[in-house]
């Protein structure tokens, strides 16, 4: 039997003065801090046996992979499987009294969170990561893989693997910036999920 791990990062803090919901939108990078998270989790991972790193498209996805990719030696490979959750509020403003959510046009994209109305179905997002995280669990077999993605989709993962209902309060979500959620496997079976947060204090 051999044991591997799937490891699942959250992007930094991206640079976002307008506070728009930017979901798949080009041309969002990591701020400074965002920067210094992506750094502080990858020297968490030092001395782990990475054979293995995947990265979302997006620019702060890939931004936060690329410490990894520096001390481990291991290429990033960009998977369009681990990309953030479609949204139809993309580009929007959607916090604070100035959230353009209160303007009665965008009403009828609210009628069902559990699906969401709003966006990719949670069920999709969850069939698409456990696709991906699979075929990193194959390609580091007996060593241990990066996935850098997004707070969804890891949440989508992290509540299959509980066994929980994907649909879900957002502010009840575990998953902080740069975050990381550890998939160990037994072969192909997952016997543990670990997460931890190497720069909550940063």
């Amino acid at each position: 039997m051999s044991t591997t791990i799937v490891h699942l990062i959250r992007h930094g803090e991206v640079f976002n003065p307008d506070r728009i919901l930017y979901g798949r939108l080009p041309d969002y990078y990591l701020s400074s801090r965002g920067i210094s998270q992506a750094h502080q989790t990858a020297a968490s991972l030092r001395g782990h046996d990475i054979t293995y790193v995947v990265s979302s498209p997006l620019e702060r996805a890939r931004e936060t992979a690329a410490p990894i990719s520096e001390f481990s030696g291991v290429e990033v490979v960009v998977d369009e499987g681990v990309i953030e959750a479609g949204n139809r509020f993309e580009g929007l403003r959607v916090k604070s009294w100035r959230s353009q959510l209160f303007h009665p046009r965008y009403w009828p994209l609210l009628t069902n969170p559990t699906r969401p109305s709003w966006g990719e179905a949670y069920s999709a997002i969850e069939s698409r990561m456990m696709d991906a995280v699979e075929r990193a669990r194959i390609a580091a077999e007996g060593h241990e893989a990066v996935i850098v993605s997004h707070q969804l989709p890891i949440v989508c993962v992290q509540r299959s693997v509980q066994g929980k209902s994907l649909a879900h309060n957002p502010a009840a979500r575990r998953c902080e910036l740069a975050s990381v959620t550890s998939l160990v496997f037994r072969d192909a079976k997952i016997i543990d999920m670990i997460y931890t947060e190497p720069s909550q204090r940063i």
